[in-house]
C-alpha cells in the first residue's frame, strides 16, 4: 500500500470478533455445535487464525483442553501411575497434543484522505474487517481441493506461510481513474480495481496478496441500480477483487468467467451475504432492457462460410418471440441479406428482414449519390479500375454493375449473396444505367491495405468515405453516410432511444454503430479498433457469438 495515499483506520491494537461456531462448522465441513460463541483474538487491526483453511483440522480455542487423570492399571498402581514398593516403575508417557501453527491474516482497510468524514464510510470499514478476513478464509480453503482449469496458480500453499496480507481502500472515482490510468493505461474511473504484490519466485514467509480498491462513489450508484445497501455492494466488489488476486481472471476466457462466476456466487451464498457476484450482476443489468438488437452480417451474424447457424438462428427465433426487434445493418444490398435468412428461415413478414421490413443497407449510401460526371469529372474510380484491372462493383439500390467479367465479382454473388453483377462494357453507359449509391473494389487482402487504401483514401479526401468490412473488400460511399447514421435515421423515425438498443459488429464500419448504442458488442475476431470501444467482447462469428451475446444479455 506505499504506492496509495491513504489514512489507514486506527482499529484497536488488539481487540475481540465473535464467529458463530455453526457458521465456522459450515465453513469448513464440520457438523454444527451447539455452543455459544467464542472469542478470537485478533491484533494488529484485524488479524485472526485461518481455522477455515485446513481441511481436518480441529477449531482453534483459546482456552486450554485438560486431559483427565490416567486411571490406576492394577491394584497395586495408584492414580500417578506409580507401583507401590520398592520398585519405582517409569511415569507413564503422556502424548502431548501437537501444537498447530495457523497462518495469521492480515486485513488493513484504509479510507482515502480526499473522501469527506462521513461516519457511514467509517462504519462500513469497521464491518469490512471481519468480512475481508472471512471471505479470504473461505476462498482460501478451497484453493488446493476445488480444480480449476483457468486459475493461474501461482498462490498456493498458503498454510506455510506465517502470515497473509491484504489491504482494501475505498475511495472515490477520481482517485480510481488516476490508478487506472497509471497502471492499467485506461483513463476512466471502474468500480473496483485489483493490484497483486505477490511474487512467486520469492521464498518469504509472508504472502503479500496485495491490494483491493474500491470507489466508494461507482459501489453507492450501483447498488442503487441493483436494489441493496452500499454494504452490500462493497462486499461484492470486495469478494470480485480478491479472487482477481488469487488468480481468476474473467476476460482470457468463457470458461474463465464461469469458474470465477461460480466462486463469487458461492461466498457470497455461503457467508450470507446479500446480493449476486459482480460478474452475475452486470449481466443482469442490461438484461431485459433492449427492445432492439442491431446486428451486422458478415464477420458477425454470418460465420466464416458465409451461413447462418442453427444456434444463432434459434436465438434470434427466441428474441423475436419475446418481443425484441432485430434489424440488420449492413454494407450489403437488401437482396443480398433476404438470400442470407432464406437459409436459416429467418426471412418473410414474419422473420428478420423482408422485402418491406427495417433494415440499413448499402451503410444507407441511397441518401447521397456517389459517383456523377460532375462531382468527378472522368469518373476516376471506374476508369482505375479499367486500366488496372482491378474488378470494381457499383451498387445501384437492387442491382449490382460491373465493367468487365472477374473471379472476384462472381464470388460477390455465390458466397455473399449479392445480386449476379450486370456487366456494362464502359463507363458512360454504366454511368447512365442508374443512380450509384456504393463503390466496392475487390482485391486480394494485401492489395486492399497496401495499394487500394493508401490510394483511395487520399484521392478521395473531402469527397467520399473508406470503409472496410472484410479484409478482401474495400468500399466507397459518400460523404456522411454510414451505420450509425442510418441508426440515427431510423431512431428517429421510431422515436426510440439509444438505450433500448444493443448493437452486434466486428468491422471497421460498426465502431460508430457501436458507440451509439447502449451495449456495444465487438465480436473476438473483430478488427483491434473496434473492439477498443466495445462494451463486451463475445466469442467469434465461427462460435456463435450473436447467440451467445443475445442469451446473455436479452433472454
Amino acid at each position: 500500500m506505499a504506492t496509495l495515499a491513504a489514512r489507514a483506520l486506527l482499529l484497536g491494537a488488539r481487540s475481540s470478533l465473535s464467529l458463530p461456531l455453526r457458521v465456522a462448522s459450515s465453513l469448513s465441513g464440520w457438523p454444527p455445535v451447539a455452543t455459544a460463541d467464542f472469542p478470537l483474538p485478533v491484533c494488529r487491526g484485524a488479524v485472526a487464525p485461518l481455522f477455515v483453511n485446513c481441511p481436518k483440522r480441529r477449531f482453534f480455542v483459546p482456552f486450554p483442553f485438560l486431559r483427565s487423570p490416567i486411571p490406576p492399571r492394577s491394584t497395586r498402581e495408584n492414580a500417578r501411575g506409580y507401583r507401590k514398593g520398592k520398585w519405582r516403575r517409569r511415569p507413564v508417557s503422556r502424548k502431548k497434543l501437537p501444537k498447530e501453527r495457523f497462518p495469521e491474516l492480515d486485513v488493513r482497510i484504509c479510507i482515502e484522505e480526499e473522501l469527506p468524514n462521513d461516519p457511514a464510510i467509517t462504519i462500513i470499514a469497521e464491518k469490512l474487517r471481519m468480512d475481508v478476513s472471512m471471505a479470504a478464509a473461505l476462498a482460501f480453503s478451497r484453493l488446493d481441493n476445488a480444480k480449476y482449469e483457468t486459475r493461474d496458480a501461482s498462490v498456493k500453499d498458503v498454510d506455510k506461510y506465517e502470515t497473509v496480507e491484504i489491504s482494501l481502500l475505498i475511495c472515490n472515482d477520481d482517485f480510481i481513474q488516476k490508478l487506472n490510468k497509471d497502471w492499467r493505461g485506461e483513463d476512466h474511473a471502474t468500480d473496483v480495481l485489483s493490484m497483486s504484490q505477490h511474487i512467486p519466485e520469492l521464498d518469504l514467509p509472508v504472502l503479500m496478496l496485495g491490494d483491493i480498491v474500491v470507489s466508494v462513489e461507482t459501489a453507492a450508484q450501483q447498488a442503487e441500480e441493483r436494489g441493496h445497501t452500499l454494504l452490500d455492494e462493497i462486499r461484492i466488489l470486495m469478494v470480485h477483487g480478491l479472487l482477481h488476486l488469487l488468480g481468476f481472471d474473467h476476460e482470457i476466457s468463457k470458461k474463465a468467467e464461469e469458474e470465477m462466476e461460480t466462486e463469487e456466487e458461492m461466498i457470497l451464498t455461503t457467508l450470507g451475504w446479500k446480493g449476486k457476484g459482480l460478474i452475475k450482476s452486470t449481466y443482469d443489468s442490461h438484461k431485459q432492457k433492449f427492445s432492439y438488437i442491431f446486428c451486422d452480417m458478415d464477420g458477425t451474424l454470418l460465420n466464416s462460410s458465409s451461413k447462418i447457424t442453427m444456434r444463432n438462428a434459434q436465438a434470434l427465433k427466441e428474441a423475436i418471440s419475446n418481443g425484441v426487434r432485430i434489424v440488420i445493418v449492413t454494407g450489403k444490398s437488401r437482396p443480398a441479406v433476404v438470400s442470407a435468412l432464406e437459409m436459416a428461415s429467418l426471412a418473410g413478414n414474419r422473420g428478420v428482414v423482408s422485402e418491406s421490413s427495417l433494415g440499413v443497407f448499402l451503410q444507407v449510401a441511397c441518401i447521397v449519390p456517389l459517383v456523377n460526371r460532375d462531382k468527378y469529372g472522368n469518373n476516376q474510380a471506374l476508369l482505375y479500375s479499367l486500366k488496372h484491372t482491378v474488378p470494381v462493383v457499383a451498387f445501384s439500390q437492387d442491382r449490382c454493375l460491373t465493367l468487365f467479367q472477374h473471379p472476384l465479382v462472381d464470388r460477390l454473388h455465390e458466397t455473399y449473396y449479392e445480386p449476379k453483377a450486370e456487366i456494362i462494357p464502359s463507363v458512360d453507359q454504366l454511368l447512365a444505367a442508374s443512380e450509384i449509391q456504393k463503390l466496392l473494389f475487390l482485391d486480394t487482402a494485401e492489395g486492399i491495405s497496401s495499394l487500394l487504401r493508401p490510394y483511395w483514401s487520399e484521392a478521395i479526401k473531402g469527397q467520399a468515405t473508406v470503409v472496410q468490412a472484410v479484409p478482401d473488400m474495400l468500399e466507397i460511399v459518400p460523404l456522411g453516410t454510414s451505420k450509425g447514421s442510418g441508426i440515427r435515421l431510423l431512431l428517429d423515425h421510431l422515436g426510440v432511444s439509444e438505450n433500448e438498443v444493443m448493437a452486434i459488429g466486428d468491422g471497421e464500419n460498426d465502431i460508430e454503430m457501436l458507440k451509439l448504442a447502449s451495449l456495444g458488442v465487438a465480436l473476438a475476431n473483430g478488427s483491434d479498433k473496434v473492439k477498443a470501444v466495445a462494451d463486451v467482447i463475445g466469442l467469434s462469428n465461427d462460435e456463435d457469438g450473436v447467440a451467445e451475446v443475445i442469451y446473455k444479455h436479452v433472454l
